[in-house]
């Protein structure tokens, strides 16, 4: 199982994170580990060694058959259902790493940084460019989005990963995160809903 994710896919994000706004000339991509896949409510345990660790509220398909160079058309018949997921980054640490010209692994991909939640079969919602998402946090909402936004659409995504990796039954695309994002703590109740539907459920210790 492989965890892909899409950076800076929606322009307010880019604004309030990099001063800018425009599209990126192609996708940005990067991987988590599997052992950062957080599932079922379990809770997410603050790092106290990696500084400040900001939220990130995605919209997360799941693959659903083997693909390898699929045309942009077809995409859509390689994921079969979407849920929240949480793209816990070390802030500090990606930046870091950002201005010295490295890569963002670490600061992506520890244990326990990508949270998911609860999943709803594509068939009951609508288009997967046309749904509404957000973040509560300790009842406040703290992100709200919907993914006719994305700056690269999930089938484009879909498309551009498959010439580099053979997709596979399981994997997951965290499709990027809208602005709003912000530094969790200790006692936080994260709840993330698709839709009407509250599909994440977790507290931060």
């Amino acid at each position: 199982m492989k965890i892909f994710a899409i950076g800076m896919n929606y322009a307010a994000h880019n604004k309030e994170l990099h001063g800018i706004v425009k599209r990126p000339d192609e996708p940005v991509i990067f991987t988590k580990a599997d052992s950062a896949l957080l599932t079922r409510g379990k809770p997410f345990f603050v790092p106290d060694h990696l500084g400040r660790i900001d939220y990130e509220t995605e919209v997360v398909v799941r693959i659903c058959r083997l693909g390898k160079n699929i045309p942009e058309r077809f995409a859509h018949r390689y994921y079969d259902a979407a849920t929240i997921g949480i793209d816990f980054t070390a802030r500090d640490l990606q930046r870091r790493a950002s201005e010295a010209g490295q890569p963002w692994t670490i600061s992506k991909g520890f244990d326990g940084s990508a949270a998911i939640g609860e999943w709803i079969e594509k068939e009951k919602l609508p288009d997967i460019q046309r749904l509404r998402f957000h973040l509560d946090i300790n009842g406040q909402t703290v992100q709200d989005s919907q993914t006719s936004d994305m700056l690269y659409r999930v089938d484009e995504i879909i498309s551009y990963i498959s010439r580099f990796f053979t997709l596979k039954t399981g994997d997951l695309l965290y499709t990027g995160t809208p602005a709003g994002v912000g530094p969790v703590h200790i006692g936080d109740h994260l709840e993330g809903w698709l839709e009407e539907r509250k599909v994440l459920d977790l507290h931060c210790r």
